[in-house]
């Protein structure tokens, strides 16, 4: 990583912003609108780059579309944290010769996460010749130029220099949802566990001021969104990097206090900087959701060391112990890893114990993927891959089981749920834990508060029904 953290300026923008001019420009002049397709892997951040990226096809003259064939743009914004979904991007992007053979003129680019890795470049520039375009999550923000080069010269360009990364106030952005909105409000990752890939293609912790963050999620209010998202790799590190004097439960406590009927989510939060002063201010603030996703990735304090992650198994049950103390009606989510190296059978059952006791609302469990680059890509790993998935499933079937009693007990209870769409015949609706509910209504009822009556359950969601019109599953 060379470099240090750069703040984009307006006349950098300005010189962006007529990038996209000249795009719209050349499509103007030959009587056709465009049409270009983004495809999303991994994460939330990813989600909200791929609204930014779509911003700026949309301001270079771009109507996007909803699949790859026939698009005169093809974008896959890709996730690096795990080697199979690496390999489904390659595949896909090797599909994609066919689309572009039977619309020569497709451009496509390949950025995110897997496009500040040096060998996955390499191999693209080398592999995939029909790809015209590369740029990392550093370089997002050049977008423009790098689509003109592309169109205007024919010429294929790689934007995917090793930096720090920068902060870019005011890109065109376009959001999947009128009701719900991704904030982003740092970028990068200090932490460097022994596993993860993300500080070396994401860069070091860059906060945006909290001036600026207020202001989106005030507009954004303003405009009808009701669910917000504030993403970080660890929002709990914000504002570290800033001489501001604000954290990241003062950003919180902030955003609470906007006018408006909203609730305010955020994620990830690291255990290492889970403070009670975070907690507390989630316990104070009704527009803050009782909802916290807590990575704990590892029930033993040796794997954890051997992870990096700067806690041990008290200190992540005294956190949790805490945030439960203080909102009893938490709705608890987090990560585990499987078969890290060197994972004993008596360590893997400290993580199931872990569980057991915490009692997760649900979890998202993953098998050790070695990512080159890491320290953990050098570790002995003598466990069987057959070990690890029994291990894995064993997990998964005590934490089902957890989730579905959990699930049960929302039974007759009338919560205050976010209706926020449709699955086939049924409205869906958030709870203000996240919980997913199905009922019958009417569409109107989309964007809307109401009081919903859990009448049923399963493992994954759960059933009710409107307290005014008796309509339920």
């Amino acid at each position: 990583m060379t470099g240090k953290t750069s703040v984009i300026t307006k006349e950098q923008l300005d010189i962006q912003l007529a990038f996209c001019d000249k795009v719209k420009a050349y499509w103007h002049s030959t009587g056709t609108t465009p049409t270009a397709y983004v495809e999303t892997y991994g994460c939330q951040q990813n989600e909200a780059d791929s609204e930014r990226i779509r911003g700026i096809l949309i301001e270079s003259g771009y109507a996007i579309v909803g699949e790859a064939e026939g698009a005169d743009v093809v974008v896959m914004n890709t996730c690096a944290i795990r080697e199979h979904a690496e390999q489904r991007v390659f595949g896909n992007l090797g599909a994609l010769t066919h689309t572009k053979r039977r619309h020569p003129g497709q451009k496509i680019f390949l950025c995110g996460c897997m496009a500040g890795q040096e060998v996955v470049v390499n191999r693209i520039k080398n592999s995939y010749p029909h790809v015209d375009g590369v740029f990392s999550t550093h370089h997002l923000w050049q977008f423009p130029e790098i689509l003109s080069r592309v169109l205007l010269t024919g010429k294929r360009t790689f934007f995917t220099e090793d930096e720090a990364g920068s902060i870019a106030e005011g890109l065109p952005q376009n959001r999947d949802s009128g009701l719900k909105a991704w904030v982003s409000i740092m970028y990068g990752c200090n932490n460097f566990c022994t596993y993860c890939i993300v500080p070396y293609v994401r860069g070091r912790e860059r906060s945006r001021k909290w001036e600026d963050i207020l202001a989106e999620c005030k507009a954004l209010v303003e405009s009808g969104v009701k669910d917000i998202t504030l993403l970080g790799q660890n929002v709990n590190s914000y504002g570290k990097d800033l001489d501001q004097g604000v954290d990241f439960a003062d950003l919180l406590a902030k955003i609470a206090q906007l006018p408006g009927d909203f609730l305010i989510r955020f994620m990830t939060s690291h255990p290492r900087d889970a403070s009670k002063k975070l907690f507390d201010t989630m316990a104070k603030y009704p527009k803050i959701a009782k909802q916290l996703h807590l990575p704990f990735q590892s029930g033993s304090s040796r794997v954890l060391k051997a992870m990096n992650r700067h806690y041990d198994r008290e200190k992540y049950l005294e956190a949790v112990n805490y945030a439960k103390s203080v909102m009893p009606e938490l709705v608890l989510t987090s990560d585990v890893i499987v078969g890290f190296p060197g994972e004993t059978e008596a360590e893997f059952e400290e993580t199931i114990s872990l569980v057991e006791q915490v009692q997760y609302d649900s979890l998202f469990t993953f098998i050790f993927s070695p990512r080159p680059g890491t320290p953990a890509y050098t570790m002995e790993d003598p466990t069987p891959k057959a070990e690890k998935n029994r291990r894995f499933d064993r997990l998964c079937a005590v934490q089902n089981g957890i989730s579905e009693e959990l699930h049960n007990a929302y039974i007759g209870k009338t919560l205050r749920c976010l209706i926020d769409g449709k699955d086939k015949e049924f409205l869906t609706a958030r709870t203000e834990g996240g919980r997913l509910v199905r009922l019958t209504g009417d569409d109107s009822l989309i964007g809307t508060f109401a009081p919903i009556t859990i009448t049923g359950a399963t493992t994954w969601s759960l059933k009710g029904r409107m307290e005014d019109d008796g309509n339920q599953v």
